[in-house]
């Protein structure tokens, strides 16, 4: 059997695998197990990011008092990760594979190093045909270090390991081209690089369980086929999706982001990823501007550089802004704020952010 994809990252959310009173729905749970196991023993490397820990958890506990939201995130993902991951042993037990819970949180991607670690174990996993199950650890995280959602988690993943594809199932179809509600609204099925328009009509609606919406997925989705990955979006309630997506003699209807065909090197997907971990803000003129959004690859340099926002080491991400006030990218700091501040300006020929650790946002 042929398939398109030979490694791959599945992302399935909260309204997937709970029902609609919240509780977890053990029959799609077991279908999409299903899948992934027909496609692991068919020589398809897996990594499956999962939502719904915190849903199970809160539609198994009776609480007894009003507790805050991230008190109340922690207590359901507890309970929740523990029956959400026994569901998943049992059913990948039945195929005979073994899979793996790894959880984690947005600060152990912010350290190069950390990163890289992650990336090893999930590597280890995938050399002993154990399928990891990914999650962020509720249990610990707090707002401001919480993934957007799971999205984010997932487009992490699928670049950290070098996916070739990232499939995003939802409880909806794709991304429509106007309000989904509406009958004169239908599919977007591709979407390349290059086209910039479709975002405007993308809804700002939240899902019901989960954190993001379809804006996130679309931003999501871009900035990893930005990075050489393909996205599919699509209807995780649709029984073989996974599998028909996979399939080179199948159809589904969905949404795809076609990959860029030129592809980010680990490093640069790493920095992608590393917007919020700043420590500064360097403002650049319009010529630097200019420069970076080129045709030809092009470093940030001190002589572009009008003022430097922020304490910052050696080695740490920082924003770029230009005059106006708009983020227009991040990257690696090649000096610290106090040698970038006195040398802005000056015509030192050392980049202060090297286009090897830059990531710029779409113009």
């Amino acid at each position: 059997m042929n398939f398109c994809y030979k490694k791959i990252t599945v992302k399935v959310g909260s309204n997937v695998l709970t029902k609609s009173d919240g509780t977890l729905n053990v029959a799609r749970i077991s279908h999409l197990v299903d899948q992934i196991a027909f496609l692991h023993k068919h020589g398809v490397e897996v990594i499956l990011v999962s939502s719904g820990a915190v849903a199970a958890g809160r539609s198994e506990l009776k609480l007894q008092k009003k507790l805050d939201t991230v008190s109340s995130r922690q207590l359901c993902s507890a309970v929740g990760q523990v029956l959400l991951i026994n569901r998943y042993a049992d059913f990948f037990r039945e195929h005979g594979i073994v899979c793996a819970q790894v959880l984690t949180t947005k600060d152990n991607f912010a350290d190069r190093d950390h990163y890289l670690n992650m990336k090893n174990c999930i590597t280890t996993l995938l050399e002993n045909n154990v399928v990891p199950v990914v999650n962020e650890n509720d249990t610990i995280s707090v707002s401001e270090l919480m993934f957007t959602d799971n999205d984010e988690l997932s487009g992490l993943m699928a670049s950290m390991q070098n996916s070739e594809a990232l499939i995003i199932l939802s409880n909806v179809e794709g991304i429509y081209d106007g309000d989904p509600s509406l009958p004169t609204s239908s599919i977007i099925e591709e979407i390349s690089p290059k086209e910039k328009d479709w975002m405007k009509n993308v809804s700002t609606q939240k899902s019901g369980f989960g954190r993001g919406g379809m804006l996130t997925k679309s931003s999501i989705a871009r900035k990893v086929a930005k990075g050489g990955i393909a996205v599919h979006i699509a209807s995780g309630l649709k029984d073989h999706v996974l599998t028909d997506i996979l399939r080179t003699d199948r159809h589904v209807k969905h949404t795809l982001f076609t990959a860029d065909g030129r592809k980010s090197s680990n490093v640069k997907k790493w920095i992608a990823y590393s917007d919020s971990f700043a420590k500064g803000e360097l403002v650049i003129n319009q010529g630097a501007r200019d420069a970076l959004y080129s045709d030809t690859a092009s470093s940030l340099l001190l002589i572009g550089v009008v003022m430097v926002k922020g304490i910052f080491e050696k080695g740490d991400i920082v924003k770029i802004a230009d005059e106006s006030g708009k983020l227009i990218g991040w990257g690696k700091a090649q000096f610290d704020s106090e040698k970038a501040q006195a040398e802005a300006g000056t015509k030192n020929q050392k980049p202060v952010v090297h286009y090897d650790y830059l990531y710029l946002i779409e113009e």
